[in-house]
């Protein structure tokens, strides 16, 4: 199924019935009085949260929604039928944004949550309405009135508590793929992965989190270059973010600038990605002797200031140092607010007590 983030629909409200004019006429009542009944109102249009549903593919095609209008009033004080709603189903996480003003409406990010988006129009009504004491045959009525209408922008950002990011082929695909149930598309070139996907890291029974892998980016991209740019906005709800560097190419320098070059681009995106707490991810260690592992780390952690960072030494082959990254993250959770802005650093990654040390 084909990737969707961002739509635009056409949003029609139904109109209200017209009321009626229309008196009384029955054998040996010539002259019954007024019995216009009123019209019914306009359907309106709702948006509903579908945890289903994980794309915006359904409106590629169709653009236009219209609820149904209201019946007119009827004789003998009979009321028009009031015109159905429709209730269109996004996926958690879609941003509804009025398409002429920019104004945001409203954010579903609980299944089954409904937004009312556009009103129908009100009743028309009846000329029984009007009948008074000084007119007793009134030969009036109001038309219904018209429904809303509006364009309004939807606008997918997934919800996901950790966001992976970093360069084409560093090993984000094959890091959720190995920590979650995540089905990734996992090959040796750049820009595998062409849409965001999630997948669930379960640590028990009752405790998980969602985490997700976007194409990767490269320099430039917050200039449109690439792939990743147009994905970025998935990452502003991610509570943490894992930058997934690949340590094989073993020269420390090229790596230094890499990790420089991803995060100068999350910060020229959007400001607010910065201030969320970016873990540094260390792959492919399977690749590398302990010397050289060692030589790298020392030499990135004296260039990296004692931000709100850790770093973490990891195998997505051999899922070594995955485990207890997982734990750490939900450690991290748990503790709201909460984060030491001190950078820990382990080098002897490749001895048992690896798994008992955070970096």
């Amino acid at each position: 199924m084909k990737f969707l983030d961002k739509a635009v629909i056409c949003i029609i409200a139904g109109d209200g019935g017209d009321g009626c004019i229309s008196f009384k006429r029955e054998k040996y009542i010539p002259k019954g009085g007024p019995d216009g009944g009123d019209g019914g109102n306009g359907g309106n249009v709702w948006i509903k949260a579908n945890r289903n549903l994980n794309t915006l593919v359904d409106f590629r095609f169709k653009k236009i929604f219209k609820a149904q209008n209201g019946e007119n009033g009827k004789n003998k004080k009979k009321s028009g039928k009031k015109g159905k709603d429709i209730i269109i189903c996004v996926p958690l996480g879609t941003r509804i944004i009025d398409n002429n003003t920019k104004e945001i409406i409203d954010d579903v990010v609980k299944d089954m949550q409904l937004v009312l988006i556009a009103k129908g129009g009100w009743h028309g009504l009846g000329n029984t309405r009007f009948k008074s004491s000084t007119n007793r045959t009134p030969k009036r009525c109001t038309i219904g009135t018209k429904g809303e209408q509006r364009d309004i922008q939807l606008e997918l950002m997934l919800l996901a508590d950790v966001g992976t990011l970093g360069l084409p082929n560093s090993g984000k695909s094959t890091l959720v793929s190995s920590m979650s149930s995540a089905k990734t598309k996992i090959a040796n070139y750049p820009f595998t992965t062409l849409n965001p996907v999630l997948g669930t890291v379960r640590i028990s029974k009752s405790t998980s989190f969602v985490i997700a892998d976007i194409p990767g980016l490269i320099e430039g991209a917050s200039q449109g270059k690439g792939l990743g740019i147009q994905f970025l906005k998935h990452l502003n709800r991610c509570r943490l973010l894992l930058h997934i560097v690949d340590i094989s190419i073993k020269n420390q320098y090229i790596i230094l600038n890499n990790i420089k070059t991803i995060l100068k681009e999350v910060r020229n995106y959007d400001k607010n990605l910065k201030n969320k707490p970016i873990w540094i991810i260390f792959n492919k260690i399977d690749l590398l002797k302990k010397r050289d592992i060692e030589i790298i780390t020392i030499f990135i952690k004296k260039r990296i200031h004692p931000i709100q960072t850790r770093f973490y030494l990891i195998s997505s082959i051999t899922k070594l140092g995955i485990e207890q990254m997982c734990k750490d993250i939900i450690i991290h959770f748990s503790k709201k607010n909460v984060f030491s802005r001190n950078v820990e650093f382990c080098t002897n990654i490749l001895e048992s007590e690896f798994y008992q040390n955070k970096i």
